[in-house]
């Protein structure tokens, strides 16, 4: 998970947190490497690295960084003195419980964390009133407020600005403030102002440094990584990602199966489309509709045909131009197509499950703006068809934001294993294949 936490306590320079939220200890540490050059000064052993590799992570970031503040995030909901104890003793300077956790747990914590020296930190994660409970938890005792915008929360473009804002504002000057979940070089500032991005930076040393300088300087500084975008922003958002980065944010789904392209694109001009649907259902061979939706569309649409995977065309290369005309940067044809070679030259993106010289004739049948079955998904007006020369894929419209930010999730995550290989690794020592293979 992305995140970036700044640490308020006073109005000087804030410390700032790097949360190794990976499942390799090895990797973890040499980013953590990477960060503290850049200027970072609390190190997160976060949740899926202890899970990965339990309390020996807290004890290797001790060992290596010996003079930095250690923060052992164990999500902690239950045994909280016992939980406590064991970060305590293999390391950690802060430990983070979870705020919505009954009070005993939270005041048994806290009494641990004084008992051993430690700093209790409560994440304000999933509480259904998040200023009441931080009033709440300063009460108890806790020493840190987290409010936390978890990955699941930040790919529907929830940041944690204005919350900030809210507690800062609720609780009392005495207790620490932090602010986690997607921060960058650009917003960290504004958090601090109010009261993750950096483990999966191509370069933390410089993503580091760019923060620290936004909050010297009281001003956002531009960064090159990517940033989660809104409903109004999508056509940007997948143009930025790979087919294969939204299958894999879509858990392997969303393949548009059976179709081939007609162009295939070339280096000079590569194959990159993302827009809404407009869908048309016709029957074999039957060229009206496809045809008559194309003055449906608007600049930037897809048009997607269910022809029932029929092998007369009811698409070819006039059709094609007028999409061109249109403004329509896309046409996916469960059926078949003709005219391919006036077609390629127009180096515009057709699909079809069929190529085919035979044409059918306008009858009329279908409808425009139904529901369809085309290359195995229904497909609905308005869902996302994304295609590249990897192939097609369709996301709901419901959920195009949320796997929009995810692919780029992915795609952040892979440009970082891509600067290891780079620097002289491999993907299999990378992804540690032999400690994460199945074991049976």
């Amino acid at each position: 998970m992305q995140k970036t936490a700044v640490k308020i306590q006073t109005k000087k320079l804030p410390p700032l947190q790097i949360a190794l939220d990976l499942i390799d200890l090895p990797r973890a540490l040499q980013i953590a490497e990477e960060a503290v050059s850049g200027g970072v000064t609390w190190i997160e052993s976060g949740t899926p690295l202890i899970k990965a590799d339990g309390m020996e992570s807290v004890r290797a970031l001790r060992n290596r960084f010996p003079e930095k503040t250690i923060v052992a995030d164990m999500k902690t909901m239950d045994a909280g003195a016992v939980e406590v104890e064991i970060a305590a003793k293999s390391g950690a300077d802060v430990v983070l419980i979870l705020g919505v956790s009954p009070d005993s747990m939270i005041s048994e914590a806290v009494l641990a964390g004084k008992k051993y020296g430690v700093k209790i930190g409560a994440d304000l994660i999933a509480t259904d009133d998040p200023v009441k409970r931080a009033k709440e938890l300063e009460e108890l005792g806790v020493d840190i407020i987290n409010i936390h915008v978890g990955l699941d929360q930040q790919v529907l473009g929830i940041e944690p600005v204005e919350l900030i804002k809210k507690v800062s504002k609720a609780c009392s000057s005495n207790i620490m403030i932090a602010a986690a979940g997607g921060l960058n070089s650009e917003t960290a500032v504004k958090a601090y102002e109010a009261g993750g991005s950096l483990y999966k930076a191509k370069n933390p040393k410089e993503i580091a440094e760019k923060i620290i300088e936004s909050l010297k300087s009281g001003k956002p500084v531009e960064t090159k990584e990517f940033h989660k975008f809104d409903a109004e922003h999508l056509a940007e958002a997948f143009s930025k990602v790979s087919t294969a980065n939204i299958s894999d944010a879509m858990h392997r789904t969303g393949e548009m199966r059976g179709l081939k392209p007609v162009w295939q694109g070339s280096p000079e001009k590569p194959m990159k489309f993302a827009g809404p649907a407009v869908t048309v259902r016709t029957y074999s061979g039957d060229w009206s509709k496809p045809v008559a939706a194309i003055d449906e569309c608007r600049p930037g649409d897809v048009l997607v045909i269910d022809s029932c995977a029929s092998e007369i065309a009811c698409w070819g290369e006039l059709a094609t131009h007028s999409c061109i005309t249109a403004g329509v940067i896309a046409v996916i044809i469960d059926g078949a197509a003709r005219d391919i070679d006036d077609i390629r030259k127009l180096q515009f993106p057709v699909f079809a499950r069929h190529f085919t010289p035979t044409a059918g004739e306008p009858k009329g049948f279908g409808e425009i703006n139904a529901v369809i079955e085309c290359g195995g998904r229904s497909i609905e007006p308005g869902d996302w068809i994304i295609g590249d020369e990897s192939g097609i894929v369709a996301v709901p419209k419901k959920k195009a934001m949320e796997i929009a930010n995810r692919a780029i999730d992915v795609k952040e995550k892979e440009d970082r294993i891509r600067e290891e290989i780079k620097r002289g690794s491999t993907l299999g020592k990378t992804a540690y294949l032999k400690k994460w293979d199945i074991k049976k």
